[in-house]
C-alpha cells in the first residue's frame, strides 16, 4: 500500500516535483476532495441566500456578522497548533517504522552459531527462526488491522505453519491477560540452551550472542507494541481538531464577499467564490488529513506500511539463511584484481561522465604563490612578533632557592609550635604579624617579591614560569 515515487525524483530538474502533482493514488487529493466540497457548498450556499434570500435589513444584520467573523478568525492560532502536532506525529510515525522487528540480525546468529548439517540440526535452527517470526506475527496481529484480517485466529496460525498444534496448545494454556509475543521468545531461549548442552552452539560466547540478538529482537517487538499502546494524547488531537475546524467554520461566515455598495473595507471587488481561502482550506485541513493518516501507519490507507509483505519477506529469508543456505560458502578462488597493485573497477558508458575525482579535502584548492611558500628565518619571525619570544628574565642565582628555604623554615616553626590555647567565644582573634609560623604572611610576600622595599616587577614572570635550573 506503500506508494514509492523516489525514482521520479532521482534528478533535480526543472519541474521536477510538478510530475507529482498529477497522481492520484496516495494524494492529498484523494484525502481530502470531500471535506473540500463540503466546504464549497456551504459556502456558496450561505452565499446564495445573502444574495437573493434576505431582506435588506437581514443583509445589513449579515454583513456586521461577517466583518466580525472574519476580525476574530486571526484570534484562532491555527499554525502554531497544527505545525506542532504534524511534526510531533511524524516523529512517532519514523520511530514506529524503526521499531518494526526485522530478523537479519537475528537469523545471522542462528546459521553461524548453531551447528549440525544433520536433520536435528536442521530443525534446531528451523524451529528457531520461526519461534522468532511467530513473536513478530503476534505483535504485527495485535496492532494491525491488515494482519488480523489475514489470521483472525491462531487456528489460521496453526494452518500458516507458524504454529505446531501442541505449541497452539500449550500457548492457549498460558493464563494470561496480556499479549503472549514474548512466549515464543521463551520457547527461543529454552532451545538455545538445550543446542547448547547438546553441543550445537559450542561455546558461551556463541550462546551468549543469540541471546543478545533475540532480546534486541524481542525489544523491537515490545517497543512496537508500546507505540500502539501509547498514543498521542487524545487532549492534543482534540485541540488541534477543534482548532482548524472552528477556524473555518469561522472563515464560512467570515470570507464572504459582500455588497460592494455598501462601501465596507475590503469589500470593493465581488468574486462570488473565495479562492485564496478554499487555498487556505487546502492547505491547513489538507496538513490535518496528513497527520490523521500518519498517526497509525499500520492500517489500510495507500501510504500505511505493508505489514503482509514484510511478513512474507522475512519468513521466507530467515528460512533460506538457516537452511539452504547454511554451509553453504562458495567456493575460494582469486579475484580479478588478484595482481593489480591499485585495483579499479570498471565503468559502463552510461556510468562513465559521472565519474568524480577523488576528494581530498577542501584545504586541497588554496592555492598559494611561490615566494608565500618559503620558509621565513625564525629571527625575522621573531622581530616581528615583538617580545613574545624572548625569553622570561632569570632571577639572581640562589634567589629562588633562598627564599623556598625560608618559607619551608617559618611553616616548620609554625607547626612545631602548635596552634596554641583556642581564643574564647566571640572574641576577635588577634591579627597574624609577617613572618608567625602559622601563618604565610610576609613570607608570602617574600616569595611572590612583593615584600617592602623590594623590586617585584622583575621577578613576576620567572616566579610564575621558571626554569628547569631555577626548580632546581
Amino acid at each position: 500500500m506503500t506508494v514509492t515515487y523516489t525514482s521520479r525524483v532521482a534528478t533535480a530538474r526543472f519541474g521536477g516535483f510538478s510530475q507529482l502533482l498529477l497522481l492520484w493514488r496516495g494524494s492529498i487529493y484523494k484525502l481530502l476532495y470531500r471535506e473540500l466540497l463540503l466546504f464549497l457548498a456551504a459556502y456558496l450556499g450561505l452565499s446564495l441566500a445573502y444574495r437573493f434570500l434576505l431582506s435588506e435589513a437581514q443583509k445589513r444584520l449579515f454583513e456586521k456578522l461577517v466583518l466580525y467573523c472574519d476580525k476574530s478568525a486571526n484570534l484562532i492560532p491555527v499554525s502554531f497548533v497544527l505545525g506542532f502536532y504534524v511534526a510531533l506525529v511524524l516523529e512517532r510515525w519514523w520511530g514506529q517504522f524503526r521499531s518494526v522487528p526485522a530478523p537479519d540480525g537475528l537469523m545471522v546468529a542462528v546459521a553461524g552459531n548453531v551447528h549440525g548439517a544433520d536433520a536435528r540440526g536442521r530443525i534446531l535452527r528451523r524451529t528457531l527462526m520461526r519461534y522468532g517470526s511467530l513473536a513478530a506475527l503476534l505483535v504485527l496481529r495485535a496492532v494491525s488491522t491488515a494482519v488480523y484480517k489475514r489470521f483472525p485466529t491462531t487456528d489460521h496460525l496453526v494452518e500458516a505453519g507458524f504454529l505446531t498444534r501442541e505449541e497452539r496448545r500449550r500457548l492457549e494454556g498460558l493464563h494470561s491477560p496480556y499479549n503472549k509475543f514474548w512466549v515464543p521468545c521463551a520457547w527461543f531461549g529454552a532451545l538455545a540452551g538445550q543446542a547448547r548442552r547438546e553441543g550445537r552452539v559450542r561455546d558461551d560466547c556463541a550462546l551468549k550472542l543469540l541471546m543478545e540478538e533475540l532480546n534486541r529482537f524481542r525489544g523491537h517487538c515490545s517497543l512496537l507494541f508500546h507505540y500502539d499502546w501509547i498514543s498521542v494524547p487524545l487532549v492534543y488531537t482534540q485541540v488541534v481538531t477543534i482548532a482548524v475546524y472552528t477556524f473555518f467554520v469561522t472563515c464560512l461566515i467570515g470570507r464572504q464577499f459582500l455588497d460592494p455598495a455598501q462601501g465596507y473595507a475590503g469589500h470593493e471587488l465581488d468574486l462570488g467564490v473565495p479562492v485564496f481561502t478554499l487555498l487556505q482550506f487546502f492547505f491547513y485541513v489538507g496538513w490535518l488529513k496528513v497527520a490523521e493518516q500518519l498517526i497509525n501507519p499500520f492500517g489500510e490507507d495507500d501510504d500505511d506500511f505493508e505489514t503482509n509483505t514484510l511478513i512474507d519477506r522475512n519468513f521466507q529469508v530467515s528460512m533460506l539463511a538457516v537452511d539452504e543456505l547454511y554451509g553453504e560458502v562458495p567456493a575460494l578462488e582469486r579475484d580479478r584484481y588478484w595482481d593489480a597493485a591499485s585495483p579499479r573497477a570498471p565503468y559502463t558508458a552510461a556510468a562513465a561522465p559521472l565519474r568524480q575525482p577523488a576528494f581530498r579535502g577542501s584545504a586541497f584548492d588554496v592555492a598559494l604563490a611561490k615566494e608565500e611558500m618559503q620558509f621565513q628565518p625564525l629571527e625575522d619571525i621573531g622581530e616581528t612578533l615583538g617580545d613574545t619570544l624572548e625569553p622570561p628574565p632569570r632571577p639572581p642565582p640562589g634567589t629562588f632557592t633562598r627564599r623556598f628555604s625560608l618559607l619551608r623554615r617559618k611553616n616548620s616553626a609554625g607547626s612545631e609550635g602548635g596552634l596554641g590555647p583556642e581564643p574564647p567565644l566571640g572574641a576577635r582573634p588577634a591579627p597574624a604579624a609577617p613572618g608567625d609560623g602559622d601563618s604565610l604572611g610576609g613570607d608570602t610576600a617574600v616569595l611572590l617579591g612583593d615584600a617592602p622595599g623590594g623590586s617585584s616587577s622583575s621577578h613576576d614572570h620567572w616566579l610564575l614560569h621558571p626554569s628547569a635550573n631555577d626548580i632546581v
